[in-house]
């Protein structure tokens, strides 16, 4: 069978993230969302996304197959039911199509004419850019689960502080010396290649992924996940680096999300709660307002490509878009858009000229190419965000 996932309805409320990914590339718990439908299905994906990224990340059609939409992550419930659809069949939860059957000869999809399956069962699903830190702690122990399902743990070394390490996994080439880990309040689970310097305290549940690195007496609270190639160090608690981005001195980030190629200055910091308490309201490009997100705690969301220099203070609930570059003194404004060059005392545009030379370099030390399909997804994020930049 051909699976291809689709951003659904949910894309807009997911920027910055989506402006350089489709849906399903999201990483939330320990995989990606694709990545677990892979595991769950057996079978690899496509994708069907907006056409400016559809070149990287393209849809392959076949005679016969099942559209899943990208928001609803998978269990074995669900993906069982997935597995088991045939023709004219599709499966909806209240009013959101999770998967249907089509074939390639159909020119268009009429769900009155297909027999309805209802998913009343319990799974998690994203449609805010604040679900991926908010639930991150239970899409980080499902995913534990799935991955270390029948496997053996590397050895755990003599000189770590270790709580419950029936719930640790540690794979091949992990380096780890002297360090605390406190699995009894979650998984923590270490990836290939990784490193955990001397003196950190980790605090379950907490995924370290490939080739990832925590930096000398870092501490982490769950729910977190370092995504593959990214560094952390100070103190982090609840956030998520999908992947190939740097957080890697003192400061704080707290109840956030880094997107890929980001780097965080020494010493920067977050405020994750209002000095009132009060209920944190996030840009949303939905509505082009803030939006009400339901949390107390809700920290800094950072597109690809962006950066800050060092001392940065970000506000609770800031967005920053894709390939800004933030320094200075004082608090920054709370939404910072896409390609913005500046601080609290005001910002330019960052063109694409220089963004994409710097995009070069940081890659380039990871042995990644800045390829022209990257270049020309950003020259579309740069001009369908001029809008929301004072030029």
């Amino acid at each position: 069978m051909n699976y291809i996932l689709f951003d659904g309805t949910v894309r807009n409320a997911l920027l910055p993230f989506t402006f350089t990914r489709p849906v399903a590339d999201i990483r939330i718990g320990i995989l990606t969302i694709r990545e677990k439908w892979e595991k769950y299905l057996g079978y690899t994906t496509t994708t069907l996304t907006e056409e400016y990224l559809s070149e990287k990340f393209p849809m392959v059609e076949m005679e016969d197959n099942v559209m899943i939409n990208a928001s609803f992550l998978p269990n074995d419930i669900l993906s069982e039911m997935v597995k088991n659809l045939e023709k004219n069949q599709v499966i909806f939860k209240g009013d959101e199509v999770i998967a249907f059957y089509t074939n390639d000869t159909q020119e268009e999809v009429d769900f009155d004419s297909y027999e309805i399956i209802e998913f009343s069962e319990e799974c998690l699903t994203v449609a805010h850019t604040w679900d991926i830190f908010a639930k991150n702690d239970a899409a980080l122990r499902e995913d534990f689960e799935l991955i270390t399902e029948g496997r053996h743990s590397q050895p755990i070394p003599k000189s770590v502080n270790v709580l419950s390490p029936e719930n640790i996994f540690i794979e091949e080439g992990a380096k780890l010396e002297f360090v605390t880990l406190n699995a009894s309040t979650g998984p923590i689970y270490i990836g290939k290649n990784t490193e955990i310097m001397e003196g950190s305290v980790i605090r379950g549940p907490f995924a370290l992924c490939e080739s990832g690195r925590v930096k000398l007496a870092a501490k982490v609270y769950g729910a977190t996940t370092v995504g593959p190639h990214s560094v952390i160090g100070g103190e982090v608690s609840n956030s998520v680096l999908m992947g190939y981005s740097n957080k890697g001195h003192d400061g704080f980030l707290g109840n956030s999300v880094l997107g890929e190629w980001c780097n965080i200055g020494a010493d920067s910091n977050n405020s994750n709660l209002k000095n009132n308490y009060e209920e944190v309201r996030l840009w949303s490009y939905e509505t082009e307002g803030f939006a009400r997100t339901g949390l107390q705690f809700c920290g800094l969301m950072m597109g690809d490509h962006s950066k800050c220099g060092i001392n940065t203070m970000f506000n609770t609930g800031t967005v920053v878009g894709v390939s800004a570059n933030i320094f200075g003194s004082g608090f920054p404004r709370n939404f910072v858009p896409s390609f913005s060059w500046g601080g609290a005392a005001g910002f330019t545009t960052y063109l694409t000229s220089k963004a994409f030379q710097t995009a070069k370099i940081v890659m380039a030390r990871r042995q990644v190419e800045f390829s022209d399909e990257d270049a020309r997804i950003l020259e579309h994020v740069f001009e369908i965000t001029k809008k929301y930049r004072k030029e």
